[in-house]
């Protein structure tokens, strides 16, 4: 195989390197849609029962100034502050986003179904200025925030920007019927309130003033994932990153990705990188029409969106598209405007694949990324050779390689290491010089992740991270959810490892040695559900007398998962949680 043999896969109107741009940051990227889309919609969020409420590139442009002026003039953060943002989908999120960028601030996407645990060690951790958070989880905040050091609360509401008498229906669902909005103890300025405070100050020589020092070489944000030792650490993503990464990405498709003609519905978190490369950056730069869904659970959320939009574009994890399928309102009806989908966070199955293809009559097409590399490194390309099972080529301007443990190339279909180089790799993990040295070799990332390439260029993931899980498209790291688990009285040893499902990807096990009083299956999950997110709690829970170890004491997580695997399809010898 050549070097690089995937370059004869690409098609005619994809280049192999990235053209030459001059997009010194995020804002001058996004500047280039605003002004040539100005009136037309940029945003829609659409709720499960149609209500709906949008904003134009105009709209949005002038807001985020404001935001900006805010958190620069009103809150008084200093260029390269980091700014905590934990909110769903929600016409606020791009006003945010592009507002911590334009003051030349460092986003910090937090999801937010964190517990109180989860989000003090990623506020501290990233040592937050300044707070924006959905109001419905506000109430999480209390004790907190004292023990960090964001000075600056911003709370936003789902019904942002929605029409009036919408806006208050919603509202008062939330307050009197669901009872979904807490008392909120902690000092916080709205939205609206920060927002006209950002506009009185607003200028536009202090805007550009914010921007003067920000280059590509500067961070943009702090995205926190596992990496490849489980720790959970903030990703440095400058600003060159994601503006090489969105144009890669756009690049790869093509003339699937038509300017100003495109329909996106994202499902998908914005928080999550996937989702804010592709869908945020890449669809805005295009002039798309984004369709907001703040949840896509359970998936006739997403009915009056498909049915109210000519949606052209979906990007998902596998359970997405699996759920769907499985919806008699979708099948029945599928989009009749859809062009194609992209499946990444988790691997997609042939079988949905090949049904989706059948249902719909468009392509999916699976790619492959990390958070470390902003995230697309390959893809199948789009009106090209497309390979089921296999992650694809390379996007422009990005080498992939298999290496053995020496760092030398394997054979072709032998498996190795994938590691990768190209102008989408991060910076280095956010105060963590050994982190990121083992991370960054050369310039070349190691993923961690076990491939194999075929002649064509076309690669295969063999094996996930050595011990990583992935809950529907969610990285799980099993250090993290065994310390938890040993926190509970009674809590000898625990091993967790992630077993196959075909609903969710993998679920979380776990595997417990106790000591007298034992703690029950109950205990243990009620103490998880306190301090994790849901997708981190173990489905399963199994008591054993001893576990697998090494000869120096390392629990052997692969025998637990081999004995799990052999007897998961004829029996359940244990507690289910």
């Amino acid at each position: 195989m050549s070097k690089h043999a995937w370059l004869n896969h690409y098609p005619s109107d994809v280049p192999h390197e990235l053209e030459a741009h001059s997009f010194r940051n995020l804002p001058d990227l996004l500047a280039v849609a605003t002004k040539k889309y100005s009136k037309t919609i940029a945003f829609t969020q659409c709720m499960p029962n149609g209500m709906n409420g949008s904003l134009t590139f105009e709209q949005v442009d002038k807001l985020s100034d404001d935001f900006a002026s805010y958190l620069r003039e009103e809150a008084g953060l200093k260029s390269g502050e980091r700014v905590a943002v934990q909110m769903p989908n929600c016409l606020s999120y791009p006003i945010v986003a592009f507002g911590v960028l334009k003051a030349g601030c460092v986003l910090v996407n937090t999801n937010p179904l964190y517990t109180q645990t989860e989000m003090l060690y990623q506020f501290s951790d990233s040592g937050a200025t300044a707070l924006v958070v959905v109001d419905m989880f506000a109430d999480r905040l209390t004790g907190i925030i004292e023990k960090t050091k964001i000075k600056s609360v911003v709370t936003v509401s789902v019904s942002e920007f929605f029409p009036g008498p919408v806006a208050g229906i919603i509202k008062l669902t939330q307050k009197y019927w669901s009872k979904t909005l807490p008392k909120i103890k902690v000092e916080h300025t709205s939205f609206r309130d920060a927002l006209k405070l950002g506009k009185k100050a607003s200028a536009i020589d202090k805007l550009s003033g914010y921007l003067e020092n920000v280059g590509p070489d500067t961070v943009a944000a702090l995205q926190y994932t596992g990496g490849t030792t489980g720790v959970s650490k903030g990703a440095m993503l400058t600003h060159g990153n994601l503006v090489n990464n969105t144009l890669q990405m756009i690049s790869m498709c093509g003339s699937y990705m038509r300017p100003g003609a495109e329909i996106v519905l994202t499902a998908l978190p914005l928080y999550h990188i996937f989702a804010f490369t592709v869908n945020l950056l890449g669809f805005y730069h295009l002039g798309a029409r984004n369709i907001l869904v703040p949840s896509p659970r359970p998936p006739s959320n997403l009915k009056r969106a498909f049915e109210n939009y000519r949606v052209t574009w979906l990007s998902g994890v596998n359970t997405l598209f699996s759920a769907l399928l499985n919806e008699r309102w979708f099948t029945d009806s599928s989009p009749k405007y859809l062009r194609a989908s992209a499946a990444g966070g988790m691997a997609l199955h042939e079988s949905v694949a090949k049904r989706w293809r059948e249902v719909t009559g468009t392509p999916i097409v699976e790619g492959y990324g990390l958070t470390e590399s902003s995230p697309v490194l390959t893809f199948n390309p789009l009106g090209g050779l497309q390979k089921d099972g296999t992650i694809g080529i390379p996007v422009p301007s990005t080498e992939v390689r298999c290496v053995d443990e020496e760092g030398n190339d394997v054979q072709i279909g032998q498996p190795g290491e994938l590691i990768a180089k190209g102008p989408q790799i991060m910076q280095g993990y956010w105060q963590r010089a050994d982190e990121s040295s083992l991370a960054l070799r050369d310039g070349w990332l190691q993923t961690g992740d076990i491939a194999q390439v075929d002649s064509d260029g076309y690669f295969t993931i063999v094996d996930r991270k050595k011990d990583m899980i992935l809950v529907s498209g969610f990285n799980v790291y099993p250090n993290e959810v065994e310390e938890r688990i040993a926190n509970v009285s009674g809590v000898r040893e625990v091993g967790v490892i992630g077993i196959p499902d075909q609903n969710s990807g993998e679920r979380v096990w776990a595997y417990v040695v106790v000591s007298q009083p034992a703690p029950s299956t109950e205990d243990i999950v009620s103490h998880c559900r306190e301090h994790m997110a849901a997708y981190k709690v173990p489905h399963h829970i199994i008591f054993v007398d001893e576990l697998p170890k090494s000869p120096i004491g390392k629990i052997l997580r692969r025998e637990l998962r081999d004995g799990a695997l052999a007897s998961a399809s004829s029996s359940n010898d244990g507690k289910g949680a």
